[in-house]
C-alpha cells in the first residue's frame, strides 16, 4: 500500500511538472477589488461538491493530464466556477496548449485571485476564484505571445461549461 501511495506522488509530482514553466516571484494579489462573497464551513462545501471536486477545489488537488472534461472542448460560450459559479473565462480566450489540462491566456477581469504557490519545490502561482476562494490551477508565464502571453493551466473540475445563447 505504500508503494502504491509513493507511485502515486511520484506521478503526481511529474504531472504537475509538465504544467511548470514560470518563475514568477508574485505575492498573494487580487486582480480587482472583487471581495470574498461565499464563505462556507468545510461540512457546507463537503455537501455541496463531488468528492474529486471538494479535494480540487477546497484542497488545491490537481486532476490528471487529459483526463478532463474540458481539456479539448472548444464550443463558444463561457467558464464559471464549479463551486460558486462565477465566471472566470470566456471560450474566445481558451486555446489548445498540448498540456492536458484547458488553458486560457485570460481570465475576466476581477474573476480570480492569485497567490505564491511553493509547494513540491517549485515557484508557481496559484489562481483562485475571487468570489469563493476555490483552487482553479496556476498561471504561467508561456502562454499565446500574440496575445498576454500568459497561460491559465485550470483543472476541468473546477469549472463548468455555459453555452452561448445565440
Amino acid at each position: 500500500m505504500l508503494a502504491m501511495k509513493n507511485l502515486i506522488l511520484i506521478l503526481f509530482v511529474c504531472t504537475l511538472q509538465s504544467c511548470q514553466s514560470q518563475n514568477k516571484s508574485e505575492t498573494s494579489e487580487k486582480s480587482s477589488t472583487m471581495s470574498t462573497t461565499v464563505k462556507k464551513t468545510d461540512a457546507e462545501w463537503k455537501a455541496q461538491l463531488s468528492e474529486v471536486e471538494y479535494e480540487v477545489l477546497r484542497n488545491k488537488g490537481t486532476e490528471r493530464a487529459f483526463t478532463g472534461k474540458y481539456y479539448d472542448h472548444f464550443e463558444k460560450g463561457k467558464y464559471v466556477c464549479a463551486a460558486c459559479e462565477n465566471d472566470l473565462f470566456t471560450s474566445d480566450t481558451k486555446f489548445d496548449s498540448h498540456c492536458g489540462w484547458p488553458s486560457f491566456d485570460q481570465a475576466i477581469k476581477g474573476a480570480v485571485i492569485y497567490k505564491k504557490d511553493l509547494s513540491f519545490g517549485m515557484v508557481r502561482t496559484e489562481v483562485m476564484c475571487a468570489k469563493c476562494e476555490g483552487h482553479l490551477g496556476h498561471v504561467f508565464d508561456d502562454g499565446p505571445k500574440e496575445t498576454t502571453g500568459q497561460r491559465f493551466c485550470t483543472n476541468s473540475v473546477s469549472i463548468k461549461f455555459v453555452p452561448a445563447t445565440n
